[in-house]
């Protein structure tokens, strides 16, 4: 079987951290499982393999251009720009593309064209829904965001955004709450493909032993702490849980300075650590019994494959698109539901036994997890891409590209 040849255009910093970092996984994944990938980055912030063709377009050499002076969209649209120029040359060399949002419009355009299959990266939720549920969010808790932090209305962002989603051949959901999301939108199922994100098995593994059977239970929360992230949630079930009396609940991540501010009376509680933006998160989870994030929104947080990875029993929301089920390798709540994540974390604290037999039965199936499982499924998704396409273009021969 031929090797499935693959441009990648990521408009921003690929392996900088967050959705860089992801990105990078992402490449280095499809490449291992055997797909032959060249990539135009905005730059390239982490070397790849030798054996992935780079060609960065908003950098040359120790020159790069500014996003914080140009502005990230302005950015985003130059190297979807240029990936555009560049793909009529190459296209004969190209059987699918993998974009991600804000710097793909005309480059999907090009390859519509061309004939050339889009599949088009779905990091969180559809955009007018996650304004929408985090807007409604923060009226609730009196805390406002600031103009360009995440998830803060944008009408140019929306709009540039919900035209790529039309434009794309397939969009990429990472999860099944991602998924619903665009079906409750009117998106048609063919158009939305299940794919996963994985973790690094060289910096997340779990601690050798078992959690203690008695005496206080560590539970973490790691990420931005901003409203979407639902840590109010979280605060308010350790507080009510007798988990508190003994435990700690350590807080890794930045906090918007509003909504730390909400947050003021619970964050000073004995029990509540607050420790900031973190590098060293492997040894903190390997420290940590449980891993708590109730999300009102989320993609699939890697967080959470992570702290399964590393030995946690995660309790999350519905919303968080993490891979587990629920009393089988982890606790899930509803979205907003306090009470029963309050009862999750007492029983866990309560019940040392169910806490080591859903932390052996979560760390049994990691291996379905990884970013080298991630990379073959995608590889898959490619391939289906390629031959959906090719039934779409026998029935239009001109759409054939040199």
């Amino acid at each position: 079987m031929q090797p499935v040849r693959v441009l990648y255009s990521f408009p921003q910093k690929i392996g900088a951290g967050r959705v860089c970092e992801l990105a990078w996984q992402q490449v280095s994944s499809i490449a291992r499982a055997g797909a032959d990938v060249t990539v135009f980055p905005g730059v390239l912030h982490k070397p790849f393999a030798d054996s992935i063709v780079v060609q960065p377009t908003l950098s040359r050499g120790k020159a790069r251009i500014s996003y914080k002076l140009v502005g990230d969209l302005r950015a985003f649209a130059l190297h979807d720009y240029i990936v555009s120029r560049r793909l009529p040359k190459i296209a004969d060399r190209i059987d699918v593309i993998h974009l991600w949002p804000l710097g793909a419009s005309r480059t999907l355009k090009v390859a519509a064209r061309l004939g050339i299959p889009t599949v088009l990266e779905r990091p969180n939720t559809h955009t007018r829904y996650a304004y929408e549920v985090v807007r409604r969010e923060c009226e609730k808790l009196g805390v406002d965001l600031p103009i360009g932090y995440e998830h803060a209305y944008n009408a140019d962002v929306l709009r540039i955004e919900e035209e790529e989603y039309k434009n794309a051949d397939f969009l990429l959901c990472p999860s099944d709450f991602v998924l619903k999301t665009f079906l409750d939108y009117g998106f048609p199922l063919s158009k939305l493909t299940r794919h996963s994100y994985g973790f690094d098995e060289k910096r997340y593994y779990p601690a050798t032993e078992e959690p203690k059977m008695s005496g206080g239970i560590t539970m973490l929360f790691a990420g931005l702490c901003a409203v979407r992230k639902g840590l109010h949630y979280a605060l308010e079930a350790w507080l009510a849980s007798p988990a508190h009396e003994h435990g700690t609940f350590l807080i890794a991540g930045r906090f918007l300075p509003a909504y730390a501010e909400k947050l003021k009376p619970m964050l000073d509680h004995p029990s509540v650590r607050v420790l900031g933006e973190r590098d060293d998160l492997p040894e903190l989870m390997r420290q940590s019994d449980l891993f708590v994030l109730p999300s009102i929104e989320e993609g699939s947080a890697l967080v959470t494959s992570e702290a399964r990875a590393s030995g946690c029993v995660i309790l999350v929301s519905e919303s968080t698109g993490a891979v587990c089920k629920h009393m089988q390798d982890a606790l899930v709540h509803r979205t907003g539901d306090v009470k029963t994540l309050t009862e999750h974390i007492t029983m866990l604290h309560e019940n040392r036994t169910l806490l080591c037999e859903l932390r052996r039965a979560s760390l049994r199936t990691i291996s379905e997890i990884t970013w080298t499982a991630s990379g073959r499924k995608l590889l898959e998704i490619y391939r289906s891409a390629i031959q959906s396409k090719a039934v779409r273009n026998s029935y239009n021969p001109s759409l054939a590209h040199a």
